[in-house]
């Protein structure tokens, strides 16, 4: 009554039509805005269990965050338990413990170039990468990957949470910060070499193999030439036994000191025709490349490179199909 004593018709029609206009107006301004996308550091600094990776990024050399942030990389990303561990292992007290350049390496062999999702890796079923860490000549190391039992990494580094998508690539969060591997890393990792893992391993060998290929110090970069389970068991055919505990120890360390070239981190690129390689035992293993690389120990007999440049950051393996021996 009161409205209408001031209002003609026109006018509050006028009005009901303000208060409708208001009304929707209203509801616009209440609908929940679509979320923006997000970059992989983004994506790490918005999970409550990606902190301490986020924290190292900041910390490292190399400007990660930023790095990061930009081109398309896979981002296997550790969590703060995981972190804490590599920590506590090391004697670090924190973060701030670990020098900033080796920082940034271990970052850096938690980053893959492109987008590789977990389905890409389980129709592979295991193989070899390269990530974006780097020994001290400069060459990407190598990353071993098996999906066997989940997808493990370098035989240490399980796969939680994959395929996680940001605007510039994918992460998938593990359980473990993935070291920067060392021949005997990928010797452990890969079951191809689990005959020679035993061969290394005999408890009667005088010769600490293990703790030579895990080294960094004197006497590294190696090059190891790595015999496959099968070239061991050819191996044990051709001398007519049963069993590796069969051959004499002396023999056995021979044979394995042939395997390795000290102080010197030769890539398949480096090998030349009639090269000599000389190795551990004393005596030298020569380069055949007329029919694809080979190696030709000092008793004539020939073993294929069948796969090379699996890259530690103390040396470097090349895959042989046969075992080469000291001179007989």
């Amino acid at each position: 009554m009161i409205f209408q004593k001031f209002l003609n018709p026109t006018k509050m029609t006028l009005l009901a039509l303000a208060l409708t206009f208001v009304a929707c107006s209203d509801d616009d301004e209440t609908t929940t805005p679509t979320e923006e996308p997000l970059n992989i550091v983004e994506t790490a600094q918005a999970s409550a269990d990606l902190t301490s990776l986020v924290a190292a990024l900041q910390a490292a050399d190399g400007d990660l965050v930023n790095v990061l942030s930009g081109g398309e990389f896979t981002v296997l990303a550790p969590t703060n338990a995981a972190f804490d561990a590599f920590l506590t292992a090391n004697n670090f007290a924190d973060l701030s413990e670990v020098p900033t350049d080796v920082l940034a390496n271990i970052l850096l062999n938690h980053v893959v170039a492109g987008s590789v999702m977990s389905t890409d890796l389980t129709a592979a079923g295991a193989g070899y990468t390269q990530t974006n860490a780097t020994n001290a000549d400069g060459d990407a190391l190598s990353l071993y990957f098996n999906t066997t039992d989940g997808v493990v990494f370098n035989g240490v580094s399980t796969v939680s949470t994959a395929d996680i998508e940001a605007t510039n690539g994918v992460i998938h969060i593990v359980d473990q910060v993935i070291g920067l591997p060392t021949i005997a890393t990928f010797a452990t990792a890969d079951p191809t070499f689990e005959t020679l893992v035993a061969a290394l391993t005999r408890p009667d060998l005088e010769v600490p193999f293990v703790t030579i290929l895990s080294s960094t110090g004197q006497g590294t970069p190696l090059t190891a030439f790595a015999p496959t389970n099968d070239a061991f068991g050819d191996l044990l055919t051709e001398l007519g036994i049963d069993d590796l505990n069969q051959i004499d120890v002396n023999t056995l360390t021979a044979v394995l000191l042939t395997h390795v070239v000290g102080e010197a981190n030769v890539r398949a690129e480096d090998l030349t025709q009639d090269m000599p390689v000389p190795t551990l035992v004393g005596e030298n293993l020569t380069v055949d490349l007329t029919s694809g690389p080979q190696l030709v120990d000092p008793n004539g007999r020939v073993a294929n490179i069948v796969a090379n440049n699996v890259q530690a950051y103390n040396g470097v393996v090349h895959v042989i199909d046969k075992v080469v021996l000291p001179l007989l």
